[in-house]
């Protein structure tokens, strides 16, 4: 008897082993797709965050120029308004605050940013120049908000959002690379079944063969896909 002789196995089984064989082909060419499909949305993900990170950094510039700019007219208003009162040229305000255009604390009221003047509104109404349970000043009032601090805050948010989803492409991508290894399991148990010396090993390969696919493909039927 020749020893080198290998046993043959079933039609059907053979038959099996190359459809197995044939579909995990597809699958790993389908695996690898995906895989650099994912990968594109990955690298556009980080562009979109790195690029709204920049926005942000540029509106939270922005908003440290307004609050400056605040800053310094607010302080030259109130010295002014000081040395009006002082003179007697200006009422204290009770309350409310009517400018006088031809005060130079009017005048610079008038140029206050639209975003600061509520704030200074809803800060006289407080009484601050008599009441010392006042706030001191009118950046600590609600009313004061930037548009710029918001729009840095939202770009900030936007950002980690889309660098979330670039770690989440990112995890497909692998995942699909993982199932593709996989497959290639699934081929390499295949191929070598089929030149096994003995019926129990080529039953046993072939067994890993279609557990080893079928697992693979019920995966990849779970796997977000895109296109």
């Amino acid at each position: 008897m020749n020893d080198d002789v290998r046993p043959e196995m079933p039609r059907w089984v053979d038959l099996a082993l190359t459809i197995i064989m044939a579909l995990a082909a597809v699958g790993t060419a389908w695996a690898g797709f995906q895989s650099a499909k994912w990968s594109g949305l990955q690298a556009i993900a980080f562009a979109e965050a790195g690029a709204a990170r920049t926005e942000s950094a540029k509106a939270s510039t922005d908003a440290g120029q307004d609050r400056l700019a605040d800053t310094v007219t607010f302080t030259s208003w109130l010295e002014a308004l000081q040395q009006e009162i002082v003179a007697g040229t200006s009422p204290r305000p009770q309350g409310d605050y009517t400018p006088n255009d031809e005060e130079l604390s009017g005048f610079l009221y008038e140029r206050f940013r639209p975003e600061f003047k509520p704030a200074v509104d809803a800060w006289i109404a407080t009484q601050p120049l008599i009441d010392p349970d006042a706030p001191a000043t009118p950046f600590e009032m609600p009313e004061y908000t930037l548009e710029s601090d918001a729009r840095a805050a939202s770009l900030v948010e936007e950002a980690e959002a889309s660098t979330q989803e670039a770690h989440d492409d990112n995890q497909r991508s692998d995942n699909y690379v993982f199932m593709a290894v996989i497959l290639a399991l699934a081929l390499f148990f295949a191929g070598v079944a089929g030149r096994s010396r003995t019926l129990r090993s080529q039953y046993l390969l072939s067994i890993a063969a279609t557990v080893t696919f079928v697992g693979a493909a019920i995966v990849l039927l779970v796997l977000p896909k895109t296109f």
